[in-house]
């Protein structure tokens, strides 16, 4: 486990620094606009299909049903279910597709229904015009997933988490070469994000083809393994995703707020995704193909102790990564997005936006870890019922929170809605380890309480340290590009720095990431 969630973080890491870069980019080229604003939810909405469906629904239900055929049965039964499944998802994504491109007038009315307003007409076309271009990208990334998933469960984790660099190599390269040839720039991102989708399907072709699973798809919804899959997949399509849907219902809210409200969420939520990717959706990556042979073996001891391992990780791991988040969250913005478009507001802005959503880090990682431990038992009807227990919640503190302090016209609003997703979060992830708990089918190994002890220690030093290097934002601003660098990576080299060491004085060593059962 510690080497392939190795190799899946090396891989994420190298994404996210590259989607670092394209963000950097997004922020100096279009700052918090209208039309950044508008390219967002055009990009959003296939994205929260792509988490939705292909990495959330079908990756959950599909993986466990290949393992299955993996263990159970020969490669020619493998082969023939890829075939079925590849054929059937392809024809039902092409035709959803192709709705989606006409509808895309209504799709934009649903998702943001705050471009409806007549002073909004010019942003409520140019979102539909986005949206024309950027819908597309959920048939490519949707197979993308579905070979993913077959590279997965063959332990083959390097090709399936390196694709996502094409997307920013591509969003970047159009940023200079295809932006300044529109006479509307946005429509340049737009179809960066459609040719992404393409090239990142036929990257990974030519590996399943030497896997010998690559031919021509079939159609037959009737099969027995699509038909399985396609069970599993109508209630996970909820219980999945409740962190998108969560996201996406702050998105049609955020479009009812201050211009700005979007993008200030979007890159506050894009520096959250950082650990999220290299920790949390790593590790699921990871342990659902391990899960689902150790559920298939009926191993019950090595599925919990899996299980408890990946929560081990996320406590030591997460922990301070919400700890640092919150701490640093305007240094790093200024550092990373800040120019002469992204101006001190915005700053501000999205900080406040960082810190919210900091505080439910180490909830969005569980829950990450923990919808594994039912899919991989082929159960996807508990997490939609925890779910939706989780979406009431974000709904509930979202008026509770955002209402008011809309009302009271208070700058940062948009915040309100980050608190409330954070809170639905730690809910989800409560009602998940609750049941897995209650149902014996996770129960936590010995030392517990001394691991709570040392995260609490550390984190404590670390706080100590990163409140000694704060800086106010008005010194970081009058700071040049190089000097905010150096002084944010003194602070996060001198903050893990303690926490490490204090770890090791509190005597945590290699075997407290991987306990006995």
């Amino acid at each position: 486990m510690f080497k392939s969630t190795l190799i899946v973080s090396a891989m994420t890491l190298l994404s996210r620094i590259l989607g670092f870069v394209r963000d950097v980019v997004f922020a100096r080229e279009f700052a918090a606009s209208a039309g950044m604003d508008a390219f967002l939810i055009a990009f959003k909405i296939p994205n929260f299909m792509r988490r939705l469906f292909a990495e959330g629904a079908f990756n959950q239900a599909f993986v466990p049903t290949l393992g299955e055929y993996k263990e159970a049965q020969d490669k020619a039964a493998v082969k023939d279910l890829i075939q079925h499944v590849s054929g059937t998802l392809g024809g039902i994504l092409f035709l959803f597709t192709v709705f989606g491109v006409i509808a895309a007038p209504i799709v934009i009315m649903v998702f943001a229904p705050g471009y409806l307003d007549q002073a909004n007409q010019t942003q409520y076309e140019l979102t539909v015009n986005l949206l024309r271009f950027t819908f597309p990208y959920i048939l490519f990334i949707s197979l993308v997933a579905f070979a993913g998933g077959i590279l997965n469960t063959y332990e083959q984790f390097a090709v399936p988490s390196f694709t996502p660099v094409i997307l920013n190599l591509v969003l970047i390269s159009a940023t200079f070469w295809i932006v300044p040839l529109m006479a509307e720039p946005v429509m340049g991102l737009a179809i960066g994000v459609f040719l992404a989708g393409l090239l990142q399907l036929l990257f990974q072709l030519p590996f399943i083809a030497r896997m010998g699973f690559l031919s021509w798809p079939k159609w037959n919804w009737r099969h027995a393994g699509v038909k399985k899959i396609l069970k599993l997949m109508v209630p996970a399509l909820f219980g999945a995703s409740v962190m998108q849907i969560n996201l996406l219902l702050d998105t049609i809210i955020a479009s009812m707020l201050a211009t700005g409200s979007i993008s200030w969420l979007y890159y506050s939520d894009r520096l959250m995704e950082f650990p999220l990717g290299i920790l949390g959706v790593a590790l699921a990556t990871v342990i659902l193909p391990s899960l689902s042979k150790q559920h298939v073996k009926d191993s019950r001891e090595e599925f919990s102790a899996t299980l408890d391992k990946a929560i081990r990780w996320v406590i030591y791991l997460g922990v301070p990564s919400a700890v640092g988040l919150f701490m640093l969250a305007a240094p790093i913005i200024a550092t990373l997005f800040g120019s002469d478009k992204f101006l001190q507001n915005d700053i501000e802005m999205s900080a406040m936006s960082l810190m919210a959503y900091s505080v439910g880090l180490v909830g969005f990682i569980l829950v990450k870890v923990l919808l594994p431990g039912f899919y991989s038992r082929q159960d996807t009807k508990t997490p939609v019922k925890i779910g939706i227990k989780a979406l009431v919640i974000n709904m509930l503190f979202n008026i509770a929170i955002v209402l008011p302090w809309f009302l009271l016209d208070y700058p940062g609003a948009h915040a309100g809605l980050a608190i409330a997703t954070s809170i639905s979060a730690f809910s989800n992830a409560f009602l998940l380890y609750r049941w897995l708990r209650k149902h014996e089918v996770y129960w936590p190994s010995k030392g517990w309480p001394k691991v709570w002890l040392q995260v609490a220690v550390a984190n404590g030093v670390m706080l100590a340290v990163l409140w000694q290097t704060q800086h106010d934002l008005e010194q970081w601003l009058n700071w040049s590009g190089t000097e905010r660098i150096g002084q944010l990576l003194l602070a996060i080299g001198l903050a893990i720095g303690a926490y490490f060491v204090c770890l090791f004085a509190l005597g945590v060593r290699k075997r407290n990431f991987f306990p006995a059962k």
